[in-house]
């Protein structure tokens, strides 16, 4: 379990963003272990050719292999504020100015525990290049194997940015925090990722950059030993287009209609009016929400305001078992 005590301030500069870093990487690891991606499929022609270029192929040998080992922080560094078209350029800044001493304790010390290094590896290190040579490579592999692909990329993370925003709004942080995957939970004053080892970080002022990601899609990753380095990266929630068909084969179409349009609190009569149902099935179908455990409801004045909870916003984000939800 990692354990992040994160005080008053540091809540305050908890911000969202992309990280175009990360999903390059993300990318990268896929197409070097031949594996696609289990919504993208195929990295593609492209992206495996480049691995042919020396820097490329450099950064894809400092990856561990499969879904599991260290990956170091330096290749994924947090995405510096500024205009969205300015982070990619602004990550590779920050993996080139790495400095050498941290370069070995990443790389030499806990990407390979203190074991052999692989050839190619070990001179680049020696060399005193091998930060510039990962940024060189990170850009050459942006350029052939995920600009052309990253506008569409981008709009699908830009509206799970959005979406959290407005959860943001009503909810507020810790209430978002603790509602973007079923492995973290925020108590208040602690951020807790499950992982199968243990870590303890205190974070003072420190800003937190929490991250949606597709081409990680679907573990967490937690970058969090480090606090001026924090990136705490999600899967990101499907649109409502694309959340209605899965939705609609658990819930039914109406409940899962119902469902994606209560981000805000809603009451009968209003959520009858937007879907041109009677009073009498709206109210049916929110029993049900209500006793599958997947929406609140709260008096105010007169009515009474329904909106789904962090169960649905996990529903939404990664799916869950049928059973779970049967009426009862």
């Amino acid at each position: 379990m990692i354990v992040v005590a994160l005080d008053t301030a540091s809540l305050a500069r908890t911000r969202f963003a992309l990280s175009p870093a990360a999903e390059l990487v993300a990318w990268l690891r896929l197409t070097a272990s031949g594996r696609p991606h289990p919504v993208h499929g195929d990295p593609g022609p492209q992206a495996r050719s480049a691995l042919d270029d020396p820097d490329v192929a450099l950064a894809a040998a400092v990856l561990p292999d499969g879904d599991v080992g260290y990956l170091p922080d330096l290749l994924t560094p947090k995405p510096p504020p500024g205009p969205p078209t300015h982070v990619l350029a602004g990550q590779l800044e920050l993996v080139e100015a790495t400095p050498h001493e941290t370069v070995l304790a990443q790389v030499a010390g806990r990407r390979f525990g203190g074991g052999p290094i692989p050839r190619p590896i070990a001179a680049a290190l020696d060399s005193g290049h091998f930060a510039r040579r990962m940024a060189a490579g990170l850009a050459t592999f942006w350029s052939a194997g995920l600009a052309d692909g990253w506008p569409t990329l981008r709009a699908a993370l830009d509206a799970d940015l959005a979406w959290h925003a407005r959860a943001l709004a009503v909810h507020g942080i810790g209430s978002v925090l603790g509602s973007l995957h079923p492995s973290i939970r925020f108590t208040g004053s602690e951020l807790h990722v499950a992982k199968p080892y243990d870590e303890r970080t205190r974070f003072t002022g420190d800003e937190l950059v929490v991250a949606p990601s597709l081409l990680r899609w679907p573990p967490v990753s937690s970058q969090l030993c480090d606090p001026a380095n924090a990136v705490l990266g999600y899967p990101a929630v499907p649109s409502r287009e694309e959340a209605a068909e899965p939705l609609a084969a658990l819930l039914g179409a109406t409940r899962a209609t119902l469902l994606l349009d209560l981000d805000v609190a809603r009451s009968t009569t209003e959520l009858s009016a937007r879907h041109g149902l009677s009073p009498a099935t709206v109210s049916y179908h929110l029993g049900v929400l209500r006793r599958s455990e997947l929406v609140t409801a709260a008096r105010n004045r007169r009515f009474v305001l329904y909106q789904r909870n962090p169960r649905a916003e996990s529903l939404l984000s990664t799916g869950a078992d049928a059973s779970e939800l049967a009426e009862r």
